[in-house]
C-alpha cells in the first residue's frame, strides 16, 4: 500500500504559477461578486434531471408493454449517470454548498440508483487520484491490474496487445466493477482505503449495506415486480440491469478516459518521497481539457470535458470552469507552460494511440522519469 504520508510536491511558495492561478481565480470570484459553490442554475438543472429521472421511474412503474417497460428501464441509469456527472461529483469536492452534512446527504442519495457507495469512491477519488494523478502506487484509478495497462511502469501481459480494441468492455463494466467488486473490498479493508478508516464500525456497515439495499430495492426488486405483471421472468430483469449500467458507465468512462493519457507524464515515487514540481505543476503535465461540438453538450457534461480545469480547481462548482479554463489559458501564456484543450476526436485517437503504445511490452513513454526508482 502507498505511504501517502511520504509523497511530497515542492511547496506552492516556491512556485509563481501557484500563486497566480489562486490569484486569478480570487480575483474572478471577486469581480462577479459571487462564491465558489452551486448557484439557482445549477440548483435548477440538477432538479431538471431528477424530475425527468423520476417521471422515467414512474413511466417504468406504470408501463403497460414490455416495450415501454425496457425503454424507461434502460434509460433510467442514462439519468442517474447525467444527475452524478451534475451533482455528486461536485458534491464530492465540496462543491455544492456551504454545509458539508448537505452535500454529503445528495451525493448518497444520487448515488443509489448507481450502486457506488459514495463514501469510499469520494476518498477514492479526492484523496487519492486528484492528489496523486498518475504517480504509480498511489493514483488508484490508474492501478496495475490485468484488464488495462495504463502506465509505463506495470507489467505487461498479452491481452494488453488487444486494448485498444476492447477498452469499450472495459468502461461499461466499470461501474458495476465498483458497485460489486470495489466497494466490497474496500468495506473488508483489503485496498488502501483500510487506512483512512471510512464509515468505521457498526455505524458503518449500517449505512453501508442500508445504501446497497437501498440500490437493489430500487433498482431490481420494484422492476422485477413489474416485469412479472407484464408476464417477464426475473431474468429478464436481471439481463435490462447489466445492460442498463454497463450503457451508462461506457458512456461516462468514454467522455473521461484519455484525459490523463493525452500525451501526458506518468511519475514513480521518488525514494526521498520529494517531488520536484508543485501539485499545480503536476496537474498541467498530468491532464488535458477538451471541447465537444457542439459546445452547449459541455453545460450537461458536468464539467468533466474540462478536466485539467477541473483539477486546478476541484472545489469550485463546474459552473465555473468555462470562465476559469479561459484564465488558466491566459495564465499558462504568461509562464509558458502548455496548456492543451483537444476536440474529442483528437483526444480518441490520442487514446488509441496511447493504448496501443501500452499494449507493447516494455514501451516507455520519452518524457517519463524512467531514471527514477521503485521504492
Amino acid at each position: 500500500m502507498p505511504d501517502i504520508g511520504k509523497l511530497r510536491y515542492a511547496s506552492p511558495q516556491s512556485s509563481s504559477l501557484a500563486s497566480d492561478l489562486r490569484q486569478t481565480a480570487h480575483d474572478y470570484l471577486q469581480s462577479r461578486n459571487d462564491n465558489r459553490f452551486a448557484d439557482w442554475r445549477l440548483v435548477a438543472k440538477g432538479l431538471f434531471l431528477l424530475s425527468c429521472g423520476m417521471s422515467l421511474y414512474a413511466s417504468m412503474l406504470a408501463a403497460t408493454s414490455a416495450t415501454a417497460f425496457f425503454f424507461a428501464y434502460l434509460a433510467i441509469p442514462f439519468l442517474a449517470m447525467m444527475l452524478a456527472m451534475n451533482v455528486l461529483h461536485d458534491g464530492a469536492h465540496r462543491a455544492l454548498s456551504p454545509w458539508p452534512w448537505l452535500d454529503r446527504a445528495l451525493i448518497r442519495l444520487i448515488a443509489i440508483p448507481l450502486g457506488v457507495e459514495p463514501a469510499y469512491w469520494t476518498v477514492r477519488h479526492v484523496h487519492y487520484h486528484h492528489a496523486y494523478a498518475n504517480i504509480e502506487h498511489y493514483d488508484l484509478d490508474t492501478a496495475a491490474n490485468r484488464f488495462l495497462r495504463q502506465t509505463p511502469y506495470q507489467p505487461w501481459y498479452p491481452q494488453f496487445q488487444y486494448q485498444h480494441r476492447y477498452w469499450p468492455l472495459v468502461a461499461a463494466l466499470s461501474l458495476p466493477y465498483i458497485g460489486c467488486v470495489y466497494d466490497w473490498a474496500d468495506r473488508f479493508g483489503l485496498t488502501p482505503l483500510k487506512r483512512d478508516r471510512v464509515l468505521p464500525g457498526a455505524a458503518g456497515w449500517s449505512i453501508f449495506v442500508s445504501t446497497k439495499a437501498a440500490h437493489i430495492l430500487l433498482a431490481m426488486v420494484v422492476p422485477a415486480l413489474v416485469a412479472h405483471r407484464l408476464g417477464l421472468s426475473a431474468s429478464v430483469v436481471v439481463a435490462g440491469y447489466l445492460v442498463g449500467q454497463m450503457l451508462a458507465s461506457c458512456v461516462l468512462v468514454a467522455l473521461i478516459l484519455g484525459t490523463h493519457w493525452s500525451d501526458v507524464r506518468f511519475f514513480l515515487p521518488p525514494e526521498s518521497g520529494q517531488l520536484p514540481h508543485t501539485w499545480h505543476e503536476h496537474a498541467f503535465m498530468t491532464a488535458c481539457d477538451w471541447q465537444p461540438r457542439p459546445r452547449w453538450i459541455g453545460y450537461w457534461l458536468g464539467g468533466l470535458n474540462l478536466h485539467l480545469t477541473h483539477h486546478l480547481f476541484p472545489t469550485y462548482s463546474h459552473r465555473h470552469y468555462p470562465a476559469l479554463a479561459a484564465e488558466i489559458a491566459n495564465v499558462a501564456r504568461r509562464h509558458n507552460i502548455r496548456y492543451r484543450v483537444l476536440s474529442y476526436s483528437q483526444l480518441l485517437i490520442a487514446q488509441q494511440n496511447f493504448l496501443r503504445a501500452m499494449g507493447r511490452p516494455g514501451r516507455r513513454l520519452p518524457h517519463d522519469n524512467d531514471t527514477q526508482k521503485e521504492p
